[in-house]
C-alpha cells in the first residue's frame, strides 16, 4: 500500500500514475469536496486532518511501505505530520511538490516570507486590498487590516459555509467576499480587479497548478501592485517535482524491500 497525502489536482494526477504504475493506493484530504474528486476517480480516500500518532497508526493499520507526501506547498503542518509519522513508524517518505514559479521583482512585485509580513506591508499601503490566501490565516490580515482608514479587504476564498462564517466572525462584510472556486482565468482575474477597483493584491506563490501566474499577469497588465508569500522553508528530505521521479523512487524503494 502507498499512502499519498492529496488534496489538489495535481496530488490525485500523482496518486492515479502510482495505481497505474501497479501499486494499491490510500488518499488522505481534509475537505469533502477534494474527496469528491477522488472518489470520482475510484481511488480510496479518508477525509479529515491527520496528527502525526493517527498517522502512525494508520501506516502501521495498512502496511503502508511509502508515504508520499502530495500536500499543497503550504500545507506546511501536514507536511511535518507526515514526516514524522513516517519516521515513527519507520518507513521512506518522499515529498511531491509541484515547480515554483520564477517571478521577476518589480516596482509592481514584492516578495515576502510570511502571512504577518504580508499583513505589514499590505497596512502600509491601503486602499482597495484583495486577498487570494484563502480561510486559513484570514485573521492575521483581517487583525491588521480591518479597520484602518482609506482600506477595504475583499476576501476571495471557496464557497464553504465554514468559509463565510469565519468571514462573519472577522468582520468582512458580505459585499466583500469573493466567494468562488478557481482555477482563474487572467480574464476572470481582471475582471474581479476592475469590479473591486483593487489598488493592491495579495496572493501566495503556489505554483503554475495554483494559477499564481494568472493573477500576476491581470494584476501587472492594470498596474496595480502585488504582495508574493513566498513558501515555507522545509527540510523534506527526498523531493521531487515531477511524476515520474516519484514513481521510480517508489520502484526502487519496493525493490530494495524485496
Amino acid at each position: 500500500m502507498i499512502l499519498v497525502l492529496a488534496g489538489t489536482s495535481d496530488a490525485r494526477e500523482l496518486a492515479l500514475r502510482i495505481r497505474s504504475a501497479g501499486y494499491d493506493v490510500l488518499t488522505t484530504v481534509v475537505t469533502e469536496s477534494a474527496a469528491k474528486s477522488m472518489e470520482a476517480e475510484a481511488l480510496p480516500v479518508l477525509t479529515g486532518r491527520l496528527t502525526a500518532e493517527a498517522m502512525k497508526g494508520l501506516i502501521i493499520e495498512k502496511a503502508v511501505r511509502v508515504v508520499v507526501d502530495a500536500t499543497h506547498p503550504f500545507a506546511e503542518e501536514a507536511s511535518k505530520n507526515a514526516m514524522a509519522a513516517a519516521q515513527l513508524a519507520e518507513v521512506p517518505y518522499v515529498r511531491f511538490e509541484r515547480q515554483r514559479l520564477s517571478i521577476e521583482q518589480s516596482a509592481l512585485i514584492t516578495t515576502v516570507e510570511d502571512y504577518k509580513q504580508a499583513a505589514e506591508l499590505a497596512a502600509t499601503k491601503r486602499g482597495n486590498i484583495m486577498l487570494t490566501t484563502g480561510s486559513k490565516t484570514l485573521k492575521i490580515f483581517t487583525d491588521r487590516l480591518i479597520g484602518l482608514a482609506d482600506t477595504r479587504l475583499v476576501a476571495r476564498m471557496l464557497p464553504r459555509q465554514d468559509n463565510m462564517e469565519k468571514c462573519e466572525e472577522l468582520g468582512i462584510e458580505q459585499k466583500n467576499i469573493v466567494a468562488m472556486q478557481g482555477p482563474f482565468s487572467k480574464e476572470l482575474n481582471k475582471a474581479l480587479y476592475d469590479h473591486y477597483k483593487v489598488t493592491l493584491m495579495i496572493t501566495k506563490e503556489s505554483g503554475k497548478v495554483g494559477a499564481v501566474d494568472e493573477k500576476l499577469e491581470a494584476a501587472l497588465e492594470m498596474g496595480i501592485p502585488s504582495i508574493v508569500i513566498g513558501r515555507p522553508q522545509l527540510e523534506y528530505g527526498t523531493h521531487y517535482s515531477d511524476y515520474e521521479e516519484v514513481i521510480q523512487y517508489i520502484n526502487n524503494t519496493i525493490l530494495e524491500e524485496a
